[in-house]
């Protein structure tokens, strides 16, 4: 607990206990891209598909020792040879989605307010890298969305609210069966307690043959439910969505010394929207240590491993000295 071990990760991790970590979140070194020092590091491969092939063996590490209840998050860098994108984080992401036994819940989008500013005639400027978060199938995760929601309506009691009151009506007139009409009182009048409790901000009910079609008619889980029941009501919780991409610089810290940071602001909300305080969070790729800075400010415990000495001491020293 709150260490950062000198070693290579690939057999360090093999002394973690089962099932003890609660998120676990990295960014392996990309395939050569940078050199670190060994060529017992990850990236080293003669080949791309001997590098995903190293980091889906070393996912089954991380499968081992994360919780059933956790989540694995990898962020990769994608590469061009002779003008050819290779798509490597995608086809990593595939791979350990059909070997590894896990769901594939998001694909965070980090992009680049300041790309490194190479000028190309034939392509554009890479700027985006994706955050894979992955979890267990068959088991529930911890996940809290609305802590990175931010609030568009202050929720408040109010038992004499009017709200959704019209909908009664709509669904007296409506084609709907007489069970299913049955259902949708009941449904209506549940939603529009937890409006008058302050419990969410509003509703919308959208029936068939009196309301546009969910999402426009496309698939979906509402389009889904006017299919089945004839109707569907949307809870509205006035927070604003909270959308798959983050858009933060590539950070440069004074005094640090190494080559690759991903912005602590990203690793921070990841912590606070899979973990709570008091979790342990793991990061085997520590490189200057932001992932043990984002824990120890947020309150939870960290465990790092990293192959340099040199940026061992300076994650430790950045630890004692700027993440109090």
């Amino acid at each position: 607990m709150n260490q950062i071990y000198c070693g290579d990760s690939k057999t360090i991790i093999n002394d973690v206990a089962s099932e003890s970590v609660n998120l676990l979140i990295c960014s392996p070194p990309y395939f050569n891209q940078r050199d670190y020092g060994s060529k017992l590091e990850i990236g080293q491969e003669n080949t791309v598909e001997e590098y995903i092939d190293s980091l889906v063996l070393f996912f089954k590490s991380c499968m081992r020792i994360i919780k059933n209840n956790g989540s694995i998050i990898f962020n990769l860098g994608d590469k061009y040879i002779n003008e050819n994108l290779l798509l490597v984080p995608f086809r990593f992401a595939i791979k350990v989605t059909e070997r590894c036994g896990v769901n594939l819940i998001n694909n965070v989008t980090w992009a680049k307010s300041n790309p490194t500013p190479r000028q190309y005639m034939g392509r554009m400027v890479q700027a985006t890298e994706p955050f894979f978060h992955f979890v267990k199938k068959g088991y529930e995760y911890k996940y809290y969305l609305n802590r990175l929601a931010t609030p568009t309506k202050e929720l408040t009691a109010n038992p004499d609210s009017k709200i959704g009151q019209s909908y009664y009506q709509s669904i007296e007139k409506s084609s709907l069966s007489l069970e299913q009409k049955e259902s949708a009182y009941k449904e209506l009048t549940v939603a529009i307690n937890k409006v008058k409790a302050g419990k969410i901000a509003g509703i919308r009910m959208k029936i068939n043959g009196l309301h546009a079609p969910a999402y426009g008619g496309q698939s979906g889980g509402r389009a889904t439910q006017m299919k089945n029941k004839g109707y569907t009501i949307i809870e509205l919780h006035g927070n604003s969505l909270v959308k798959d991409w983050f858009v933060t610089p590539v950070e440069t810290i004074r005094g640090i010394g190494h080559l690759a940071v991903y912005p602590q602001s990203i690793v921070e909300k990841l912590i606070l929207l899979t973990t709570d305080e008091g979790d342990l969070v793991c990061d085997p790729f520590m490189g200057s240590g932001t992932t043990a800075c984002a824990a120890k400010k947020l309150k939870r415990d960290y465990l790092g491993f990293e192959l340099s000495e040199e940026y061992v001491k300076i994650a430790k020293n950045r630890l004692q000295v700027q993440c109090r």
